[in-house]
């Protein structure tokens, strides 16, 4: 994505109550436990902000990126989404839910094949709206938010499933 502040210079803050950046993701947010959404945090959200944007994905998957979930419109006066967001087009606030790349709406947790993956939660504080249905992918939300970026920031953990 082109226009993007190198990450030196970012003052936004994501963040879990969950866990730490780097550390593991509790089961509990993973196919492994409820495959709930993990509690995010945001602060320092740029005042010209007019909504913000969340994809999570995997690049250690094998063969491609991972797309886990993807979130548009949400409101700049929002600083948080709870656990357990659920998996509806559109939610209360007028945030919009896109597909994953397993085929649904909403979150689909860290399910990964073997190995410890590295899950990236990227906020996107944006200078528009994004005219797109709920539904989107996250190639349609990248596409849109294109040009629009204010600022962003990210959050990275990691999980690897426990074999027995």
């Amino acid at each position: 994505l082109a226009n993007v502040i190198p990450s030196e210079a970012l003052t936004m803050h994501l963040q879990s109550p969950a866990f730490a950046a780097q550390q593991l993701i509790p089961p509990l947010y993973t196919c492994d436990g409820a495959d709930h959404s993990p509690p995010l945090h945001w602060h320092d959200i740029p005042p010209e902000t007019i909504s913000l944007a969340l994809i999570c994905d995997d690049p250690d998957a094998p063969g491609k990126t991972w797309v886990h979930w993807v979130i548009y419109n949400l409101s700049p006066s929002a600083s948080q989404l709870p656990s357990a967001v659920p998996p509806q087009p559109e939610l209360a606030d007028g945030a919009c839910q896109g597909k994953n790349d397993f085929g649904r709406l909403g979150y689909g947790g860290p399910c990964p094949p073997s190995g410890v993956h590295g899950y990236v939660f990227k906020l996107y504080a944006l200078d528009t709206w994004l005219g797109l249905k709920p539904g989107a992918s996250k190639v349609q939300v990248e596409q849109a938010m294109a040009g629009h970026i204010l600022e962003q920031t990210e959050l990275v953990g990691r999980y690897g499933r426990s074999r027995s």
